[in-house]
């Protein structure tokens, strides 16, 4: 990246870090949930560290909400970061994740679960690089689509499948295209075929029955409580519990 695109990149972090102290002063949230998962291979972390969680095989709601559960700060990157696709870091004890809210939401959720793999797999900062990022990949692409319940569905080998199985698991046609070939549920061909077609009609960029933004819920509901005391003029110490149906979201 350019010295512009880093610099605003770090900017958006020591901005995050102010108001993260800040939250954590004032409200009572949970602390970090994530397991040190270094000497497992990526696909093996994302099922380990759904069972972790209770996740089961069943399609991940919410990654934004899910990470804050888990005790992920959660911050976006400014439009002067559009080119920073996401990342991630330990501060202390505390995870933190910034997304680029400019890219599709299919693509920001991938993103989010891609962090997750860094930061579960690379606390300790290695491998880096390319392999580092392929690793958080294959982490990303089982964590969103477990390959059990892709195989119960069995062969696919069109693109209308392709999408309705998209829709299901809340990602992008491309990256549920290449989660079924790379569990031989899609054949060489048939991929090849089928991402000409989603090249073909633009569905690299826009999504076809694109999903809705994933937003905090936590910088909501914080957001909510300094309303609320404005309004009242008092200024008690904030003590907030995470909404009831918090977890159901997920």
């Amino acid at each position: 990246m350019t010295a512009r695109q880093r610099d605003g990149a770090i900017a958006a972090g020591a901005v995050a870090f102010l108001l993260s102290d800040w939250l954590d002063g004032e409200f009572d949230l949970p602390g970090a949930d994530l397991p040190d998962m270094r000497d497992e291979l990526p696909q093996t972390a994302a099922a380990g560290l759904r069972d972790y969680w209770g996740l089961g095989n069943r399609p991940i709601k919410n990654m934004v909400h899910l990470l804050e559960l888990k005790g992920v700060r959660v911050f976006s990157l400014g439009e002067d970061g559009k080119e920073v696709d996401a990342y991630s870091l330990w501060r202390g004890a505390r995870p933190y994740v910034f997304l680029n809210t400019q890219k599709s939401a299919e693509r920001s959720r991938f993103d989010a679960a891609h962090e997750l793999g860094h930061l579960v797999l690379h606390k300790h900062a290695s491998p880096n690089g390319l392999e580092a990022e392929k690793q958080a990949n294959e982490f990303a692409s089982a964590f969103l689509m477990p390959e059990a319940p892709l195989r119960a569905v069995g062969r696919v080998s069109g693109l209308p499948k392709v999408v309705q199985l998209k829709q299901e698991w809340s990602v992008s046609v491309a990256a549920m295209a290449y989660r079924l070939h790379e569990t031989g549920l899609l054949t060489k061909w048939n991929y090849q075929q089928i991402f000409v077609e989603i090249s073909r009609r633009g569905w690299r960029t826009e999504e076809p029955s694109p999903i809705r933004r994933e937003q905090s819920q936590i910088w909501q509901k914080v957001l909510s409580e300094v309303r609320r005391d404005e309004q009242l003029g008092d200024r008690p110490p904030y003590q907030m519990e995470l909404p009831a149906d918090f977890r159901r979201d997920l």
